[in-house]
């Protein structure tokens, strides 16, 4: 019913998709018939290249994969195509390359349009048998490459052989000129189909249709029928379905033999159709691994029970009659057009010389047990099976049969079994076999299949039987008169709603939204249809929270039904349905996501049924929430909290005493239930304990403290304050890392007067949960929130109580705390963790700063903002987009604030040059961010930290940002070339970072890949001209300390920057070399890489070496096997110290090789 989708129901990422669905089916012509020409005639010129073949041949293929969907669009041009290329194939100057070419393009044509329609236009005179006949008997079957051709041949051919002359008036004279007989064409088609039926590619189906077609002919079936199954029968008792070649073979011949009863006459089959059915009784094909099998079993066997029985309609099947959807919508008319009419006399006639042949039984038990086959397309095909089948059975016969599928509706049985019994009766009902009189016994199987779904694992099985459910609603809607429906149009309109709104499984909502519509449409009688419709129509069911909470927010004023099951719920026929739905089957759901949305809606509906809702659900849900199952326990406490919550603001709004009303007797049940489990609450702080270990429900604290522990307004009860500090800090030391989380969060959400005198002891406390050891991160994030919500409810006052307030004394130390989280960069298997504790660090410093400038801006001395913008810079010139998105928005927050102004910023100025409050950027678009970031390198206040991100995003992975990172950075760069003084303490800064991250893995090994980046693009060409510059100088030593790494990335990296610092002249060029020679005998395998960056270094830098001897080096470089293992057998060999020796001659290097003790590896010294 819905279009195929990944079953994925939850995420809130489907905004775009109704776009997409509607983009689907915009063609309006074939708009590509200039250029297809083009390419079709182009065949000649293209077919001998392989690239140019491959470039014309994928272009086509991308103009006829667009019309999938509409493929009706291509039949005015399918003749004009067809003649181009049956040219190049009838061409004698053609050569095969040009002829199998031409086959692949008539292919993929076939492919887009279907071979039902497009073997029609194939020709097929008299003349065109021979041909056809004789290609095809000279291609190869083991042709990989040419199974197209072979495919649209076996095509052609089973066009021409439905010529309307005897196949032997074309034999001629059967004597050949070696007077050795030629075989009839006959003989020849025959054995050409036989040798492809058993073939393992794609031309094995195109046989089966030859054979359906050529088998049917009335001198075929008279000669050679009776051969052709013997065959067939044999092929089949012979196979072995554990071997993948037989099950090709045996493939081959179940096709062959059900298109051949599809076409063929009863009268001529009838008489083989007992043996085959023993055959394949025999061979147990349900019992085969092989789904593909099991369908071609099952297709075969409903066709030999066709073929048992005789091709009447049935005239006992139930005939709707009119179908006018401008009579369903306005109901103006009466429905008796029409009406179902049933000769009872003649069916009693007619049937009563009617016999049915006793493998009829045989037939109706292999396809009710192909119901129930583990894979859907054998179940499709029993399922239409049974409809053929069931259509030519008398009355009392159809019905034994109509109560087998109703079996499959067992809870003992299997998803598949329901699944495959909506499908059987969807077709029954679709073709007239489900009489008015069945419905309701059907009607209530429907209605349990469309909330059908069972729990296995971690998940859950059903969505396939609820899809299917849909598609029988929607299969009655145009079976059946409205009359016969109207008794059951409640039910199935509110099952279908209920499983359009809440189903989890985005593919069960659609198509319960569809057969609503169609419903609508057909019957008439669903109510409030067109008004419900509007609201749930297929593309607003495809988000499952749209789906879920409630339209009542004016503000969604577009076209998306955002929460709309409270406007459905308005109207009285579908209010009680979908509460006891959610109650009964979403409540204990397994996917807690579901049973929060299901709670959330159940607060949102409470407002349309609230007695039903004080006096029944309620009642119906304290129970469940002391019972034994966990899921129905979690849904129930939260369903009752919404509900209670609900009906409290109800009652408040109506303002007359309703609340007190219905208030009193839902809590005297919960204080009830609660009395009954002996909970400790008297005059003990128990529960709250309890409350912080889940943290999930501690924003109920702030409102447990605001009702019961104030001694008067504004002040605690200072017992429970201490208790609960108490608690709550001695939970920040837990080694439990939810106890942690709950208890950072907790302190967080105390209210003022919990935490009055005793900010030391609540906010500053949190400071145990950052460890050394980097564990606890998720603690470590919500302890910073915590911090700044301390802050912000403490206050703040420059002379005020440090213990009480934010002072002079304490900010210090608060913000030391923020702005060491705002550097944590934890990783884990989970990835960059610390980005959590990062993100909530930058949003406590700017809730933090904001309050501070606000009531006391004189204790924000200029180190703690300077410290803070050049943070935040760094991290808006961090890596990932998230992260920098937010550290920059904060960043142009605290920038443009004048109400309070940040004191203290330093360059502010230039910075408002470079984001003035006009500014629209989109820091998440490396394009647009780092062209602005970078320009923060020009302010000497920022250039360190900025450049130290910067480095990291131009070093890292993302292609997107490296290539605009690094773009923006040799932009600027660019603009200093000129300003020595500039680039210099450019260099200095650069330096500086890359010392103080040199065991810092995360910047050292991107710092390399930048540098190398930077002396790629001559970004120090100023420092070139002068010998032995200090800067190449002090980058080289640092460099030299990753010489004992065993870190594989650093000496790569040091490799490439080596070869680029080759550029400085002077003694420090030896020197490099010496590390690259060090670095060409090295026993990690980098010697490869090295000889390879070094051989571009001479093609780049030429004049490293003597022109005289660059020959031979680049020969020495290039020639040498690098890869030789172990490296200590071609030492010993004095290969490589032989060639190292040269190398240092040639490159007047002075050095001698030195073999380490070990024997493990080798290094330079200077002699």
């Amino acid at each position: 019913m819905a279009l195929t989708e990944t079953e994925n129901g939850l995420s809130g990422g489907e905004e775009g998709e109704s776009d997409v669905i509607v983009n689907t089916c915009v063609l309006g012509g074939f708009s590509e018939s200039s250029e297809t020409r083009a390419l079709l005639s182009s065949l000649p010129e293209v077919h001998g290249a392989a690239a140019t073949s491959e470039s014309t041949t994928q272009r086509f293929l991308v103009i006829m994969n667009r019309y999938q969907e509409q493929p009706h669009l291509l039949d005015p041009h399918l003749e004009w195509m067809m003649d181009i290329l049956l040219d190049f194939v009838r061409s004698e100057q053609s050569p095969p390359s040009l002829v199998h070419m031409s086959f692949r393009f008539l292919y993929i044509i076939c492919k887009v349009r279907g071979h039902k329609i497009f073997l029609q236009l194939l020709p097929h005179e008299v003349a065109d048998v021979q041909p056809v006949l004789d290609l095809l008997s000279r291609q190869d079957p083991k042709d990989s490459e040419t199974w197209e051709t072979r495919y649209m041949l076996l095509l052609w051919l089973s066009m021409t052989c439905l010529i309307p002359f005897d196949l032997s008036r074309l034999d001629g004279n059967l004597e050949s000129d070696g007077s050795k007989p030629r075989e009839p064409i006959m003989d020849r088609i025959l054995e050409i189909a036989k040798s492809y039926l058993v073939v393992s590619d794609t031309p094995r189906d195109a046989a089966s249709v030859l054979v359906s077609k050529f088998m049917t002919r009335p001198d075929v079936k008279q000669k050679r029928l009776g051969d052709f199954l013997d065959w067939s029968l044999t092929t089949i008792s012979q196979t072995n379905v554990q071997s993948m070649r037989d099950i090709m073979v045996l493939d081959g011949a179940l096709q062959s033999l059900a298109k051949l009863f599809k076409h063929g006459k009863r009268n001529d089959l009838l008489q083989y159709a007992p043996t085959i059915l023993q055959c394949l009784e025999k061979k147990h094909l349900f019992e085969s691994s092989q789904a593909m099998l099991r369908k071609l079993g099952v297709k075969l066997i409903q066709r030999l029970g066709l073929t048992f029985l005789k091709p009447r309609l049935a005239s006992w099947r139930y005939q709707r009659g009119s179908r006018s959807l401008a009579a369903n919508l306005s109901m103006s008319q009466p429905t008796t057009a029409t009406d179902a009419v049933t000769p009872e006399a003649e069916t009693q006639e007619q049937e009563e010389d009617y016999d049915i042949p006793e493998e009829v039984e045989t037939v109706i038990e292999y396809l009710l047990v192909g119901l129930k086959d583990k894979e859907t397309i054998v179940r499709w095909s029993a399922a239409k099976g049974i409809g053929r089948v069931t259509g030519r059975l008398p009355k009392e016969l159809a019905d034994d049969v109509v109560e087998s599928v109703m079996d499959c509706f067992s809870f003992q049985e299997t998803d598949n079994a329901w699944h495959g019994g909506c499908l059987a009766l969807a077709e029954l009902g679709r073709r007239g076999l489900l009489l008015p009189s069945r419905l309701p016994d059907v009607v209530p199987l429907i209605i349990k299949s469309l909330t059908y779904e069972e729990k296995r694992g971690a998940c859950s099985v059903g969505s396939n039987v609820r899809d299917a459910a849909c598609y029988v609603c929607w299969s009655f809607a145009r079976a059946y008169e409205p009359k016969e429906l109207e008794p059951f149009v409640s039910q199935i309109a509110s099952a279908l709603l209920i499983t359009a709104v809440f189903d989890r499984n985005v593919n069960c909502r659609r198509a319960a939204s569809a057969a609503f519509q169609e419903n609508v449409g057909r019957q008439g009688t669903f109510p409030h249809g067109i008004d419900i419709l509007t609201a749930a129509d297929y593309y607003a069911v495809g988000n499952l929270n749209n789906c879920y909470l409630n339209i009542s927010n004016m503000l969604c004023l577009y076209y998306t039904v955002i929460l709309y099951p409270v406007y459905i719920a308005s109207f009285p026929e579908y209010t009680k349905a979908i509460i006891d739905h959610l109650v009964v089957m979403k409540i204990n759901h397994w996917d807690g996501v579901i049973r929060e949305l299901a709670t959330k809606a159940l607060h949102n509906m409470t407002p349309q049924a609230p007695d039903y809702m004080a006096t029944t659900v309620l009642p119906q849900l304290l129970p469940v929430a002391v019972g034994m199952d966990l899921h129905g326990r979690h849904g129930a406490i939260l369903a009752c909290a919404e509900i209670t919550h609900a009906l409290y603001k109800l009652g408040v709004q109506t303002n007359r005493g309703f609340g007190g009303e219905l208030m009193r007797p839902a809590v005297c049940g919960l204080i009830e239930k609660l009395s009954l489990s002996k909970m400790p609450f008297k005059n003990d702080s128990s529960l709250i304990f309890l409350l912080f270990l889940q943290f999930a429900v501690v924003s109920a604290l702030s409102a447990l403290c605001e009702e019961y522990y104030q001694v008067q307004p504004g002040q605690a009860d200072s017992q429970m304050q201490d208790v609960l500090v108490s608690q709550y800090i001695e939970g920040l030391k837990s080694p439990q890392m939810l106890t942690r989380c709950g208890s950072a969060l907790a302190l967080g959400c105390l209210p003022q007067f919990m935490i009055h005198n005793k900010l030391k002891q609540v906010g500053l406390k949190c400071v145990y949960i950052f460890n050394p050891e980097g564990n606890f991160t998720e603690a470590r994030r919500d302890a910073v929130t915590a911090i700044s919500q301390v802050c912000v409810k403490a206050g703040v006052c420059a002379q005020g109580s440090p213990d009480s307030v934010v002072c002079s004394e304490n900010v210090a130390e608060v913000y030391g705390t923020l702005l060491e989280s705002i550097n944590d960069f934890t990783t884990d298997s989970r990835g960059d963790v610390g980005a959590w504790v990062r993100e909530a660090a930058m949003t406590s410093l700017m809730d933090v700063t904001t309050l501070v400038a606000a009531s006391a801006p004189d204790i924000l001395s200029p180190d703690i903002v300077k410290c803070l913008m050049c943070c935040l810079a760094q991290q808006a010139a961090e890596k990932i987009d998230r992260y920098r998105a937010h550290a920059g928005k904060i960043l142009l927050c605290l920038l443009h604030s004048t109400e309070p102004a940040i004191p203290h910023i330093p360059h502010k100025e230039e910075l408002l040059a470079i984001f003035p409050t006009t500014t629209s950027l989109n820091w998440n678009a490396p394009s647009q961010a780092f062209q602005y970031i970078t320009q923060l390198l020009g302010l000497p206040q920022y250039q360190y930290h900025t450049l130290l991100g910067v480095t990291v995003s131009v070093g890292g992975i993302t292609e997107s940002t490296v290539h605009f990172s690094s773009q923006s950075l040799f932009d600027y760069l660019k603009g200093i070339q000129s300003n020595s003084a500039a680039l210099t303490q450019f260099g200095d800064t650069l330096l500086r970072i890359f010392k103080d991250n040199l065991r810092n893995d995360r910047v050292s090994i991107p710092f390399l890949k930048m540098l190398n980046q930077m002396l790629a693009n001559s970004c120090f060409e100023i420092f070139t001209t002068q010998e032995n510059h200090q800067f190449c100088v002090d980058l080289l030593t640092l460099c030299k300390e990753f010489k004992k790494s065993k870190d594989i990335s650093k000496l790569r990296g040091c490799i490439a920057v080596f070869c680029g610092l080759i550029q400085f002249p002077g003694e420090v060029r030896k020197k490099v070399l010496s590390q690259l020679l060090i670095l060409l005998c090295h026993s990690f395998p980098l010697r490869k890489t090295t000889a390879s960056e070094m051989y571009e270094m001479l093609l780049t830098y030429d004049d490293v070496v003597d022109p005289e001897v660059l020959d031979d080096v680049m020969t020495l470089l290039s020639d040498t096997n690098w890869l030789v293992v172990p490296l200590v057998a071609v030492i010993k060999q004095s290969v490589i110290v032989t060639f190292i020796h040269c190398v240092c001659e040639m490159l007047s290097v002075s050095g001698r090789m030195i073999l380490t003790q070990s024997g493990q590896s080798c290094h330079l010294v200077s002699v």
